[in-house]
């Protein structure tokens, strides 16, 4: 297999991603780069996790003028050179972060822009001069109306996740973004698949386009190196079979999809409860949060990200081991997207479905149209044999590594911690008994000495008593100062 440097790639891209440990292509990079190199259109067609970004990103950078280089005086002054448009924040920041580890050598400025962070940065930044921008559509639309973003000397224009886009209504804004651009530019597009208004726009907007198939495409195909589990699961079991899985042999970065925010929030709660360190990601969150969730899951300090499918579109994040459905998809296209966060760029990975009853017939429709081996998923438990086989589950493994506290299960039975560190329940149910019985003989005044700090100690025969107590026992007409409580209760009792 060649090298990147055997590819043609320029030495100091090759420099700073061999830093990285990256040295040979994939095979949408190694069919991609020889074409993309020269400036031709092209239309990129690979299942996702297959390391698409670096094979549009090298030939961007490549092409696009170095300050190094002496021809970048010649550049009209800060605007940006090429433009990558992406379907969501998390994809946007995460094809930033690759260009930005690529072009270190070259001294390129990559911009991100997205909707839900505050403008004032973003125009700072373009105004100081950016090389490339890296954009979700609406917010690239805001900026160019506010004609702080110009586009008219963009030579590379990339669209990412072209199908993605199509899915989320960002149709009319792509076409109005690529008529900001240069007709002379070049034009990569990518996309797991091929629906009917991305090849119109290919159509309209690109010139002779090479199309590139990284073996198969989306169509009827998964990615081989994702082990599939599917399985017929109950829905108050699931919270425990996730929490045995997690303790599962091999498990490192697991997502777990949920089919609404509500959802998202309440597994998240779950399993954080249980001891494990999870995190929500759902459009209810700020996008600072979102961030900084995000961020916490790159650096391992969060294990178990759960999200929704909108808030979790464009995740790439290295060492996710497993992917889990806690619903059923809705269909086929949304079932290849959620395994694909795992098995990425050659790793190997684990998905797991659990599918509800009422779901069944929904599964049945996805496992046909990609000709699954799953028709009919077995009933199983957090406990069943097979399912603690599949997933390498230790036995005796239970679902939750962080024990209730007792103190709390005291309180949901609503009894009341005894007074003092060293006294223990019974003296204090024998103070409780005694100043019931008091009040019921009408010892008002013994009742409130029964409450008092020494009532619930059992005094030895002899032993003084504070004098408060005495004074009140001689106005009630008692003749005793000594005993317990429970015997000084009984004392009036027998005088009434």
């Amino acid at each position: 297999m060649p090298t990147f440097r055997e590819l043609g790639v320029h030495p100091e891209i090759c420099d700073a991603l061999e830093r990285k440990g990256i040295t040979t292509p994939f095979a949408i990079q190694e069919m991609t780069l020889s074409i993309a190199l020269m400036g031709t259109d092209l239309i990129g067609q690979a299942r996702t996790g297959t390391g698409k970004t670096l094979a549009f990103g090298i030939p961007l950078i490549q092409r696009s003028v170095s300050p190094k280089d002496p021809d970048y005086a010649e550049l009209p002054e800060g605007k940006p050179q090429a433009l990558v448009v992406a379907p969501t924040r998390e994809l946007a920041l995460q094809v930033s972060g690759d260009l930005a580890l690529a072009s270190a050598d070259r001294g390129l400025r990559v911009l991100t822009v997205y909707g839900g962070a505050g403008y004032e940065p973003q125009i700072d930044a373009l105004k100081e001069g950016v090389d490339i921008v890296v954009g979700t559509p609406g917010r690239l639309i805001d900026l160019a109306n506010r004609k702080v973003l110009d586009l008219s000397h963009v030579h590379a224009l990339v669209l990412d996740e072209a199908d993605e886009m199509l899915d989320l209504g960002f149709l009319p804004d792509i076409e109005k973004l690529v008529r900001l651009t240069p007709e002379t530019r070049q034009t990569m597009l990518f996309s797991a698949t091929m629906p009917g208004p991305i090849v119109a726009l290919a159509r309209t907007y690109m010139r002779h386009p090479m199309n590139i198939r990284a073996e198969s495409s989306y169509e009827n195909a998964t990615v081989p190196a994702t082990a599939q589990f599917v399985y017929q699961a109950h829905d108050l079991d699931k919270p425990e079979m996730i929490g045995r899985l997690l303790q599962a042999e091999d498990v490192d970065k697991v997502v777990v999809f949920a089919r609404t925010k509500r959802q998202a929030q309440r597994v998240a709660d779950d399993l954080a409860d249980r001891g494990f360190n999870a995190a929500p990601l759902h459009g209810d969150m700020q996008q600072a949060a979102r961030e900084r969730v995000m961020q916490r899951f790159r650096d391992g300090k969060v294990q178990v990200l759960v999200a929704t499918d909108v808030a979790a579109r464009g995740i790439d994040v290295t060492g996710v081991s497993h992917v889990i459905n806690y619903t059923t998809p809705d269909d086929e296209k949304t079932y290849v997207h959620r395994i694909g966060r795992t098995g990425r760029a050659g790793a190997s990975g684990v998905a797991v479905t659990l599918v509800d009853w009422a779901d069944i017939h929904k599964w049945k429709m996805i496992n046909k149209a990609l000709d699954l081996p799953f028709d009919e998923p077995a009933e199983t438990y957090s406990s069943s044999e097979h399912f603690l086989r599949d997933m390498g589950i230790p036995k005796g493994t239970k679902g939750r590594i962080k024990q209730e506290r007792p103190a709390e299960s005291s309180a949901q039975r609503g009894e009341k911690p005894a007074h003092g560190g060293e006294r223990g329940e019974q003296p204090a149910r024998r103070r409780n008994r005694s100043r019931t019985r008091t009040r019921s003989r009408g010892g008002a005044v013994v009742a409130e000495t029964a409450s008092g700090p020494e009532a619930g100690d059992a005094t030895p025969e002899g032993e003084k008593q504070p004098s408060r107590n005495r004074r009140r026992r001689r106005r009630s007409g008692s003749t005793g100062g000594s005993g317990a409580a429970g015997e000084g209760g009984s004392q009036v009792g027998a005088e009434a």
